[in-house]
């Protein structure tokens, strides 16, 4: 098996959030083939683990976390023109397989352990592996597997709130003065969207921004009493009052209930950290200038970023605008390039000491 082999295997094999087993076993095999202790751990995440030869002190560790879970969806998967189309091809399998694949190929420096985790239910609120992982691991640094495009690296990712409102009272005529609970809950919407608005008048980086988000409107009866259920999503700047949100949410959906859950707060990282460095001199060896980005979504960047306080970024092929998307695909090509550029930055960053001298070619 190569690395496209791998990565195709990968996609073909179904791991919608929680149901990830069989996608672990076949990337412990995978790691276990190019030489990495392998293991599945006790949330379900695959582990690998290349460690450098024993110096006096203590060891370094360097975290490369991607995740291996999915949204659902069937697309078929094919290569076609050198293209993998297929659900999981860029989030975030493509950038969890160029984590194998790059630390398969190297020597991790003297007194490194470099761990590889593929995470499940990252899809979800729940982020399963990562907070496993952030229990039992104290790194130095962390790569974040995401699409950031095999050039360019994502140093932050917004925060986020999920709120459920349950509206409920009952049934009226449509003729009386009552009026629809559904009208209701558009109004309350509505509130929402401006009180945003508000916040957000003098923000112009999309980043510094309040973004809500409708999600879900159902509305439902039982011949006496109206529902609706909304679940509305925020994806909230750094040092964001999420107190005061949630509060301001109670109090324009009373006497209404709110439930608020999946609350992640927003982390970035420098760009003069050392592992930006790293990839800055990686990004140059490849010909490229360095592109940093900010995201307005979420990862388990913002699981880990403020447990481990260490520098942390995001990096993978792929072109995110495809991720959840029916046309989800990869070009091979990326896929081999972000491989290359992983390495170099892991060389220079000083957590390999290169190329693993029985390392076949990334892309056969």
């Amino acid at each position: 098996m190569d690395a496209v082999e791998f990565l195709t295997a990968l996609v073909a094999t179904p791991s919608v959030s929680g149901d990830e087993a069989a996608a672990a076993e076949l990337c412990v095999a995978r790691m276990s083939a190019l030489g990495l202790d392998a293991h599945v751990d006790g949330a379900g995440n695959a582990v690998g683990v290349a460690r450098g030869a024993e110096v006096d002190g203590a060891r370094r560790t360097l975290v490369l976390l991607g995740h291996i879970d999915t949204v659902p969806g069937d697309i078929p998967v094919r290569v076609t023109d050198g293209v993998l189309h297929g659900r999981g091809s860029v989030d975030a399998k493509g950038p969890f397989a160029t984590f194998v694949e790059a630390v398969g190929g190297l020597a991790p420096a003297p007194g490194v352990d470099l761990v590889v985790i593929g995470a499940v239910e990252e899809e979800c609120p729940t982020s399963k592996g990562a907070r496993y992982a952030a229990e039992r691991y104290a790194p130095e640094a962390c790569v974040i597997g995401e699409p950031s495009g095999w050039d360019a690296l994502t140093l932050g990712y917004k925060g986020r709130l999920l709120a459920r409102v349950a509206l409920t009272q009952p049934c009226g005529h449509g003729a009386g003065e009552q009026g629809s609970l559904a009208e209701v809950a558009v109004a309350l919407w509505n509130a929402v969207r401006a009180w945003c608005d508000a916040f957000n008048a003098e923000r112009e980086a999309l980043f510094d921004r309040c973004l809500p988000a409708l999600e879900r409107f159902v509305t439902s009866s039982d011949g006496l009493h109206d529902r609706v259920d909304l679940r509305l999503g925020f994806r909230l700047p750094p040092d964001f009052d999420t107190a005061g949100l949630r509060a301001r949410l109670v109090a324009l959906a009373a006497p209404h209930a709110v439930r608020c859950e999946g609350e992640e707060v927003a982390w970035s990282s420098p760009r003069t950290s050392p592992l930006a460095r790293a990839f800055t001199r990686a990004f140059a060896e490849h010909g490229l200038r360095p592109r940093f980005k900010h995201k307005t979504g979420t990862a388990d960047l913002n699981v880990l970023g403020p447990r481990w306080g260490c520098p942390i970024a995001a990096y993978g092929p792929g072109d995110s605008s495809l991720d959840h998307t029916p046309e989800e695909r990869l070009e091979l090509a990326e896929y081999a390039r972000a491989i290359e550029v992983l390495r170099a930055a892991l060389v220079h960053g000083g957590w390999a000491a290169g190329p693993r001298l029985d390392a076949g070619a990334a892309i056969r």
